[in-house]
């Protein structure tokens, strides 16, 4: 049983808890259970909410010496110190194996320990520059969900701490475990783009007259950048600005990233073909939707709907 220990404090977030307890403490049912969550913190009792209402927790520090993955969610104030117990425990866990893994500020707390120097992470984007202030050696990615690279991993606002916590499940117990996880929920298994997208993907639909829609519309199609650039009647060249400015992102990847969205679905609830799916998305061969699926998912269309079926029965 994977041991996952919340690492809490006063005042702690309830939701920024909820995420983490929600994605590794649901079973769906007919489900085998992969995590065993629980909650610690440095001076046991009564710890203060967010929420106006306090949590009882009886787990100390100890707690994470044998925890397999330890989640920080949230650390309020961000500007808190980290205390020599608290970093020392924290270091012990990385050091023996363990996962580190932060849900919004709590990055903040994971950078004093010194085990983000030299390397990416994220946070809420309006935390962003303050991190970047604060931690010169650590490289913050402002526009992306989350950062995993495998010992620790860091997410975006609280919302994105589901996707990452989504995410981990898909590489622990593969991508269809974590599918049902999410369909548990009523979660989508996975957001493509950054932190951006929630915020901004309604007013790009008016913005873009709404060219998105009429792309949706025709991902069977050998859809070009050329053509949503026409359709527009502007150059590919303005068409880019657009959408980064709009969506963060470039009209390719955006295309790609509907096909293959597209994709996901036709193999979870569809018995057609890894050929036709290709086709039906518009990615015109199994070849080129098993590369470009790889990628983005993990792994290859086959093993995604084998997962997704294996874990149903």
């Amino acid at each position: 049983m994977h041991r996952v220990v919340a690492l809490v404090r006063p005042v702690q977030s309830t939701f920024e808890l909820g995420c983490a307890a929600e994605v590794f403490g649901t079973v769906p049912p007919g489900t085998p259970r992969h995590y065993e969550f629980g909650v610690c913190t440095e001076r046991p009792g009564q710890v203060p909410t967010s929420a106006g209402y306090a949590l009882s927790v009886s787990r100390d520090l100890s707690a994470l010496d044998s925890a397999d993955t330890v989640v920080i969610p949230g650390w309020a104030p961000v500007e808190a110190p980290l205390s020599a117990r608290v970093r020392g425990a924290l270091l012990r866990a990385h050091a023996r194996g363990a996962r580190l893994v932060t849900i919004c500020g709590g990055v903040f707390a994971l950078a004093r320990t010194g085990l983000l120097d030299g390397r990416s992470a994220t946070t809420h984007w309006a935390r962003a520059e303050q991190l970047r202030q604060e931690f010169p050696r650590v490289r913050v990615e402002a526009d992306v969900l989350y950062v995993d690279h495998g010992d620790v991993a860091t997410s975006a606002g609280a919302g994105a701490g589901i996707d990452l916590c989504l995410h981990l499940v898909g590489k622990d117990h593969g991508v269809g475990h974590a599918a049902l996880v999410a369909r548990y929920m009523v979660m989508p298994p996975h957001r493509d783009g950054g932190q951006t997208q929630p915020v901004l993907a309604a007013p790009a639909m008016d913005s873009l007259d709404g060219l998105l829609e009429w792309a949706e519309a025709r991902l069977g199609t050998a859809l070009s950048v050329g053509d949503l650039a026409a359709h527009l009647h502007v150059s590919p060249r303005t068409l880019a600005r657009r959408f980064a400015e709009q969506l963060g992102t470039s009209p390719g990847a955006w295309l790609l990233s509907r096909r293959v969205a597209r994709a996901r679905t036709l193999l979870e609830e569809t018995d057609l073909p890894v050929e036709a799916v290709a086709v039906r998305v518009g990615l015109t061969s199994a070849a080129n939707l098993r590369r470009r699926f790889r990628v983005r998912v993990g792994t290859t269309p086959g093993a995604y709907r084998r997962a997704l079926r294996g874990c149903a029965t």
